[in-house]
């Protein structure tokens, strides 16, 4: 069974900065792709940013230039670096990936940005 554990979620201002985590309970390198998703109230849940195995990485286009998604595979943990964050990023953010086409979801970490 596969566990995803996200961390780092949390209380900032306008043009802050937060740092996600995602640890697996497996090795990463497994998953075909892991990624970030988002879901703000009253919305759908949306991509923010994914990484194949291959270490190919993908961003919608709101967070171009300002998130960065990594992964340290000794670690089995995937990264979500949050630059110049705004308050329409505020949103609860759950970790993805994907074995052999079967989605696994983290619980999802609270992100609010505001002055």
């Amino acid at each position: 069974q596969v566990q995803l554990v996200e961390s780092g979620g949390g209380l900032v201002q306008p043009g802050g900065s937060l740092r996600l985590s995602c640890a697996a309970s497996g090795s990463i390198f497994s998953f075909s792709a892991m990624g970030w998703y988002r879901q703000a109230p009253g919305k759908q849940r949306e991509l923010v940013a994914s990484i194949t195995r291959g270490g190919s990485t993908t961003y919608t286009n709101s967070v171009k230039g300002r998130f960065t998604i990594s992964r340290d595979i000794a670690k089995n943990t995937v990264y979500l670096q949050m630059n110049g964050l705004k308050p329409e990023d505020t949103a609860v953010y759950y970790c993805h990936a994907d074995l052999r086409s079967t989605d696994y979801w983290g619980q999802g970490t609270q992100v609010t940005v505001s002055s």
